[in-house]
């Protein structure tokens, strides 16, 4: 079904679902970290065919969550500061089962409890699971921790099915490199001048590059496009609405940015990507194996992802490192047979999220 008309709680506001069971799943985080739970959700799917499955998570990602076609419908949550949300409009009769997506501690666990669900799963054993929930292994990479927790409480999830349809709409630039020199914090954000350096760079191999940032970073995409001249038609501000950007990433011929959401939009898509890590590692967040895609990083002391300044790590990343790993990309093209089911251009069907 559609989404819900505007309520007071935001867009997508669920309805109740009449006779079919509800499932609340709770994941009020980014558009990365929903695009890395799509293997977990397209496991819960699977394993509840029958259900009405709600997602809670920021009313801004309402249409990216819809267009996984995972969830039935979005309950609008969001925290400053990546919290736990308040869930307490949650309408009509508890969900007849819970799971927290959220995070390992007892405040994600314990909104969800609130509502008296039917059956919680959740890392924070809630004390009703008779299974013993899963042990939470710090130094794993996100898929998969969220794929082996569900199999911990006997629902399949592949951490590899991470593939989303191409979306109808036209992309505004394809065949285009896009660069996206943003990141929710300043940690993951590589300087602004190494990435007009790698735009010249490519637009001299004659590449068209366009650049885009979200809604809030105008002003570093308009940095990053003085720095390298590049013509107004090519950076695309604002924040593209999440069709746009789906298209734009689904049909470019590379996507170059730090760890964030267009990164994992390109490995959802599989189109090439070379993706800058600093303060976490691509072992916990990266791509899955394959020649699509490129994960550059210099090892060293773990950082904190959301700090406000540039993470040593990521600094230590230069423009030769990043043109020369992009160049390669575009110069052998889509490889021709995938390596691993993440890059099959099948996309794996999935029950329908609707009755």
């Amino acid at each position: 079904m559609p989404p819900a008309p505007a309520g007071p709680h935001g867009a997508g506001m669920v309805r109740t679902a009449g006779p079919r069971p509800r499932l609340l799943v709770l994941r009020a985080l980014g558009l990365g970290d929903l695009l890395a739970g799509v293997p977990a959700l397209r496991g819960i799917r699977r394993a509840h065919p029958g259900h009405h499955i709600v997602l809670a998570l920021p009313p801004a990602l309402t249409e990216a969550a819809l267009a996984t076609g995972t969830v039935d419908e979005v309950l609008p949550a969001e925290a400053p500061d990546r919290g736990v949300p308040s869930l307490e409009h949650w309408p009509g009769p508890a969900p007849s089962l819970a799971i927290d997506l959220h995070g390992n501690g007892p405040e994600s666990r314990d909104a969800l409890a609130a509502l008296r669900p039917g059956r919680l799963l959740a890392f924070a054993h809630p004390g009703q699971e008779p299974r013993r929930p899963a042990d939470w292994r710090p130094d794993e990479h996100e898929r998969e921790r969220w794929c082996r927790f569900l199999r911990a409480y006997g629902i399949p999830a592949d951490p590899d099915d991470v593939r989303l349809p191409a979306p109808d709409a036209p992309s505004p630039a394809p065949g285009a490199v896009v660069v996206h020199p943003g990141a929710e914090a300043a940690a993951r954000r590589w300087p602004a001048e190494r990435y007009a350096d790698t735009v010249r760079r490519l637009r001299s191999a004659g590449h068209r590059v366009v650049l885009t940032g979200g809604p809030k970073e105008d002003g570093l995409v308009l940095d990053v496009a003085a720095r390298a001249a590049l013509p107004a038609g090519d950076v695309l501000r604002g924040g593209l609405p999440f069709g746009a950007l789906s298209a734009l990433v689904a049909h470019a011929a590379l996507v170059v940015s730090g760890d964030t959401g267009p990164a994992h939009l390109a490995v959802a898509h599989g189109t090439p990507s070379v993706t800058l890590f600093g303060p976490v590692p691509p072992h916990l967040w990266g791509p899955p194996p394959s020649p699509r895609h490129r994960a550059l990083w210099h090892p060293g002391p773990p950082g904190d992802p959301h700090g406000t300044a540039p993470d040593p790590q990521l600094l230590r990343i230069t423009a030769d490192e990043v043109t020369g790993a992009a160049l390669a990309l575009l110069r052998s093209g889509p490889p021709s047979a995938p390596t691993r089911k993440g890059d099959d251009d099948r996309v794996p069907p999935v029950p329908s999220a609707r009755p």
